[in-house]
């Protein structure tokens, strides 16, 4: 094959594509998987029978299911994240509660609109192992500079004096704890209900009047 040409299979999809499509496949199929079997009673055969892949494929995009379940995570983080960021610029009041209010409704929404995404990322990625609970962290304090960027300038709000890192992972124990319940609940009370309980958390939480955390 001369240098510079992409190979490709018979219906003209290149290597490159194909990889990311497996990847794509396996992220679902770990999102259904873990869901239905929690990710410490699954298997890699259970991935692979969902995703109509083989191991050998599977190795080929990750090292190992703990890798698969950071990818997982960070697949439903990054819905809630692009969610968030149109919702803001979306918002025309610099108004610290309206900001607060679709900040917490877009986020909710894109977590909850698949109950995969709620189950495998606010509750069966909980205390899997060390590492996962770092790189938790690491999310959590992600999410903390966008908060104390809605924060930042605005009439009535506050920053905490240590920063949103104690803060955040106080936030995110309620949204797992609350999401938790909701995904176990039959039938689920209306996401509105979230929205509700996390609003009046993170609005408490950014408020100057609250006391000092």
């Amino acid at each position: 094959m001369a240098p510079g040409r992409t190979r490709h299979n018979y219906t003209g999809t290149s290597v490159a594509e194909r990889q990311v499509e497996r990847r794509a496949l396996f992220i679902d199929a770990g999102l259904t998987v873990f869901a239905e079997k929690s990710y410490a009673n699954s298997s890699l055969s259970d991935v692979c029978a969902v995703a109509g892949l083989s191991r050998r494929q599977f190795y080929e995009q990750f090292a190992g299911r703990e890798e698969l379940l950071v990818a997982v995570y960070d697949f439903v983080q990054d819905k809630a994240g692009a969610a968030v960021a149109e919702a803001l610029a979306a918002v025309e009041s610099d108004d610290l509660r309206a900001l607060v209010d679709a900040t917490v409704r877009s986020y909710t929404t894109a977590i909850t609109d698949d109950i995969r995404c709620a189950k495998v990322a606010f509750v069966d990625i909980v205390g899997v192992s060390p590492e996962i609970e770092a790189y938790r962290a690491q999310v959590r304090a992600r999410w903390g500079e966008v908060v104390s960027a809605i924060a930042e300038g605005r009439d009535g709000a506050r920053i905490p004096p240590g920063g949103w890192r104690v803060p955040m992972a106080a936030f995110i124990g309620a949204v797992n704890g609350a999401v938790h319940q909701w995904s176990l609940d039959d039938p689920r009370p209306p996401v509105d209900e979230l929205i509700d309980v996390f609003t009046t958390i993170l609005n408490s939480l950014m408020s100057a009047a609250s006391p000092g955390i």
